[in-house]
């Protein structure tokens, strides 16, 4: 596992503090949202399908570090859309790395190595680019030619100045564990810390619909992939029995509330990869939402979902409860063959809500008329 010594040790005491304190839901990492505006247009992405007047919106850097402190986790995530799109990004970084928080700032690289300047290497800053494979795999993900190269090209910028750096891989069903093998050799290569590997979330809003993992097959892939990569030397920045998870061999639930997420409309409900409502603080989602009602066996829009966001979190638990099962995995590999876990039955999981129509006009008629443009042209 390629997380430092140094998170490795905050995030273990923060946890043990809440296992203390008999809290059941905590909050392991915040994903701060400022914005939904990115330069790319992937078909597997559903988080940019907004009207003009949202896509301009943005949290401002007070709104930003109110959240951090109002949420209280040790490792703060910043996704979008792209957030080096932001106006002050770099003051909203140094704003959470002045409190000891250990910032992952998620960018698909266009504007990476042009932004540097604004940025001072830490060990609490990680730049987390995302490559979903080598060349041509990447660029046919983000639907556009040469992004891999400028990606790569700022990676090394970012790693020659001293930022640490990790890699971001979304995997979709036409991925070829041969090929995800190579990317990974190739990854082992560069002077990153190491990368972050998922399947992709069916997002309804995707324009690519086709293309999503179901849960039995993301474990087959994960299986062959981590077979291909014994010995190899792959560095992984994930816990090692998310990994587990991902092979088939956990029987996980999905634990929404351990990455709550704050964007441009409150406090998303229930979790990064879905909203369906918003709170207005985070004391009212984690005290109003119904958490029983989401994850797999519950929800149908939650049904072949196991991505980190909504799983690594109950793997970092499992972890601190008993780690001699993270200790046997580390020790002598992942298994891949063999039985897997036993699968989370579907038969009482409730219908899919569409809700995304009705969340948008109602903030549309919340947002005055010029708000949007105003905060983008300020930005």
């Amino acid at each position: 596992m390629a997380v430092s010594l140094l998170q490795q040790a905050r995030v273990g005491a923060y946890i043990l503090s809440q296992r203390l304190k008999g809290n059941r839901r905590y909050p392991l990492v915040l994903m701060l949202e400022p914005l939904f505006r990115c330069n790319l247009a992937c078909a597997g992405c559903g988080k940019i399908d907004y009207p003009d007047r949202i896509l301009n919106r943005r949290l401002s850097v007070a709104e930003c570090l109110a959240a951090v402190d109002e949420c209280g986790a040790p490792v703060v995530s910043i996704p979008g859309g792209e957030p080096l799109l932001h106006k002050e990004i770099g003051a909203i970084v140094a704003g959470i790395v002045a409190r000891r928080k250990f910032v992952y700032l998620c960018t698909n690289g266009l504007l990476l190595e042009k932004k540097l300047p604004e940025f001072a290497p830490s060990p609490y800053l990680t730049f987390s680019v995302h490559l979903d494979g080598l060349e041509p795999e990447h660029d046919c993900s983000v639907c556009q030619p040469g992004v891999f190269a400028r990606a790569l090209a700022a990676i090394r910028a970012a790693t020659a100045k001293g930022f640490r750096v990790t890699l971001n891989c979304t995997l979709f069903n036409a991925a070829d564990a041969e090929r995800v093998a190579g990317f990974l050799d190739f990854a082992a290569t560069l002077e990153v810390e190491g990368v972050s590997i998922s399947p992709g979330y069916a997002y309804e809003r995707a324009p690519d619909q086709q293309h999503f993992l179901n849960r039995r097959d993301t474990k087959e892939l994960f299986r062959a992939i981590l077979r291909l990569g014994k010995g190899r030397g792959w560095r992984f920045n994930q816990s090692t029995l998310f990994l587990d998870f991902l092979a088939g061999n956990q029987s996980y639930r999905c634990s929404p509330w351990s990455n709550p997420t704050r964007n441009v409309f409150g406090w998303q409900r229930p979790c990064y990869l879905l909203g369906e409502g918003y709170a207005p603080s985070y004391a009212a989602l984690m005290a109003e939402t119904d958490w029983q009602r989401y994850g797999t066996g519950a929800y149908e829009k939650c049904a072949d979902c196991m991505v980190h966001c909504g799983y690594e979190g109950t793997a970092v638990a499992d972890t601190m409860a008993r780690p001699w099962r993270a200790l046997g995995a580390a020790l002598w590999g992942i298994r891949t063959e063999g039985p897997m876990a036993p699968e989370i039955p579907l038969t009482n999981q409730r219908p899919a809500e569409y809700v995304f129509e009705r969340q948008v006009a109602h903030a549309m008629a919340e947002l005055p008329e010029g708000a949007g443009r105003r905060s983008a042209g300020k930005q």
